[in-house]
């Protein structure tokens, strides 16, 4: 499996929870975990697509091992984190460290993205052939 097309579906999967979530709250119209709903929406659906487009569009790094290693430890920290925000605004605080601990994992994930895009080699390179498809 190449990094795009995980992040792609994870980034799909997330959404879907996160608009289950925002269901939810508005059927009981309780809307104390709508920071959770928000970090799951952020990092699980726009953040995770975007970093599918970027690898994408970056073929020699869409297969590599540290780009699937960069989308797999964002997941779990976003799923985390996102989890440990719900329970801090269901009061529940001794999962503060928790969140603590899966913002540093989404920290260093994105330190790694960080790497591919400010590191000059030829691997990160866009693609030299566009991929268009018509709009109809």
């Amino acid at each position: 499996m190449t990094a795009s097309s995980l992040s792609f579906r994870l980034a799909v999967l997330f959404v879907i929870v996160g608009m289950a979530m925002g269901i939810g709250m508005a059927a009981t119209q309780d809307h104390s975990i709508m920071p959770a709903h928000a970090h799951l929406n952020l990092l699980g659906w726009v953040s995770l697509f975007l970093f599918g487009i970027y690898y994408e569009r970056r073929p020699a790094l869409d297969t590599s091992r540290l780009a699937l290693i960069q989308v797999i430890l964002w997941s779990i920290g976003t799923v985390v984190l996102t989890i440990a925000v719900a329970a801090i605004h269901l009061g529940y605080t001794a999962t503060e460290p928790v969140a603590g601990i899966a913002s540093i994992v989404v920290l260093a994930a994105m330190l790694i993205f960080a790497y591919f895009v400010f590191r000059p080699a030829p691997a990160v390179q866009p693609s030299s052939t566009m991929r268009m498809t018509p709009a109809e």
